[in-house]
């Protein structure tokens, strides 16, 4: 059967997320101008790079949009399934029936090459001394030959998030997170798979074309300067720090909307920020200003009436250098003094 692409009209509205509390899954707030980036990325089929500051919800994007495309093409989602049940490649994603999430988490050794395929010659080599055991069992034998005979070379290929997505019947998302992190070269070797959906294994001479243009996230924090060339084939977002509108929905999508003295919460994080800006260095984000209401609401369960106070109590949470801790306490003191 041909994996011919499931037509399929996305859209992503942000509307669509998770009740508060829900294990392992976290509502999503997008602005007005983040969802209609994400529609042009669909539309031209580019990447979209997001960068920000940690802990302002970029790498969640990804994760977002593929619950919103769960709960909304089900049946997208089993007629691309049935197309390549027979492929090993695909057996995870048809375990967890939901729309296609390929994350690929970039570390400091990761290659270009990584997030197409890996080829285990380590396990053909293995094969072919076992084969020719007297001692192997008749059964596993003819499964090694078969594998060793396959002119795919199927068993020994394992393909990374772009070379799943590649193969997948409707448009997978793809997060590579934190691209910053690598060399310096690893965006310029993703250039041809960007522009032109594809890739080559070369133990097989084989070309894997995308049947449908997956939807490609990238997330940096700007530990370094992405090439120009990588930059001119992705769309750009910059996500700033919540205005305290946009944080005060984000706290109610998470924690429900009977949740007391949410001002004082946001008014208590502004002045946490001040204190510690001033000298610069990391701010304390809006995933950390949710990490401490759930210490406030769950851990101590404590009710949120003196705000500052469980702040002080609670500043590891929030605060993660010495230099901060510090800073913020000396601006606290100097406070008090001004008070008297």
């Amino acid at each position: 059967m041909t994996n011919l692409p499931i037509e399929v009209n996305l859209e992503y509205t942000g509307n669509i997320n998770p009740e508060p509390g829900t294990p392992d899954r976290s509502p999503y707030s997008p602005s007005d101008e983040l969802k209609q980036m994400v529609k042009l990325a669909i539309a031209l089929e580019r990447p979209l790079l997001l960068m920000g500051d940690p802990g302002v919800g970029k790498t969640q994007l990804a994760s977002a949009i593929a619950y919103e495309f769960t709960q909304k093409y089900q049946k997208e989602i089993q007629q691309a399934q049935e197309l390549v049940k027979e492929k090993d490649w695909a057996q995870d994603w048809i375990k967890e029936n939901k729309w296609p999430l390929y994350p690929w988490y970039i570390k400091s050794t990761s290659r270009a090459k990584d997030g197409l395929y890996t080829y285990d010659a380590v396990g053909r080599l293995r094969d072919t001394q076992l084969v020719k055991s007297e001692y192997l069992a008749k059964s596993i034998q003819q499964k090694t030959i078969q594998r060793l005979e396959d002119e795919t070379q199927g068993g020994y290929i394992k393909f990374g998030a772009l070379g799943k997505a590649f193969q997948t019947p409707i448009p997978a998302i793809v997060l590579i997170d934190e691209i910053d992190k690598a060399d310096i070269d690893f965006p310029n070797d993703l250039l041809l798979e960007l522009d032109e959906k594809r890739f080559f294994i070369e133990e097989t001479d084989r070309e894997v074309k995308k049947i449908v243009s997956p939807l490609i996230i990238v997330t940096s924090n700007e530990e370094r300067t992405l090439p120009n060339a990588f930059l001119r084939r992705c769309l750009f977002h910059y996500l700033d720090t919540p205005s305290d509108k946009e944080l005060k929905k984000i706290i109610k999508l998470h924690f429900g909307e009977d949740l007391p003295n949410i001002t004082e919460i946001i008014a208590a994080y502004r002045e946490l920020l001040a204190n510690t800006a001033k000298a610069g260095g990391k701010k304390a984000s809006p995933g950390e200003l949710l990490d401490f209401i759930k210490v406030a609401q769950g851990i101590l369960n404590t009710p949120v009436q003196d705000i500052l106070k469980l702040m002080q109590q609670n500043l590891g949470v929030l605060l993660k250098t010495r230099d901060e801790l510090t800073r913020h306490k000396k601006s606290l003191e100097g406070k008090k003094d001004d008070s008297r």
